[in-house]
């Protein structure tokens, strides 16, 4: 169960980078994933955020750090193109950032280990030119 505080933290986390996406132009979207997105979260559940840019200055702790406000408590890569900020909050909820390259969005073919993620469940957030919405479509298919 999930209480009231921490779905509205949730949403304020995903509002924030919305809109922090949405000012920059090389940011070519935003999508939750995991549990947030498939409605199963728990109060232990990390919220979890992909970032999909070109741009390698976005997979710094310190950017995540000072929006999110809170600590680094695991730096990782996965496969080559994510890189994972993990950011606990003062509340103690954690919010793990994705960062990745465009190409982690390309449908032919779409990549297993992103159809897998995208297939876990996700809600697109950001998508100014749709590159998300093609690559749930092709996931779906």
């Amino acid at each position: 169960m999930v209480t009231e505080e921490r779905s509205r933290e949730a949403q304020s986390v995903v509002d924030l980078v919305t809109g922090w996406a949405a000012e920059r132009g090389d940011v070519r979207g935003v999508v939750v994933v995991g549990s947030w997105a498939r409605g199963a979260a728990r109060m232990d559940s990390d919220l979890d955020l992909v970032v999909l840019t070109d741009n390698p200055r976005y997979a710094d702790a310190d950017l995540w750090t000072g929006l999110l406000g809170g600590q680094v408590t695991r730096l990782a890569e996965w496969g080559p193109p994510l890189k994972e900020i993990r950011v606990r909050r003062p509340s103690g909820f954690e919010v793990e950032m994705g960062v990745v390259p465009v190409s982690w969005a390309h449908t032919e073919p779409v990549d297993a280990g992103t159809r897998r993620v995208i297939g876990d469940g996700h809600r697109v957030v950001h998508d100014p030119a749709g590159l998300l919405a093609a690559l749930s479509a092709a996931c779906a298919s």
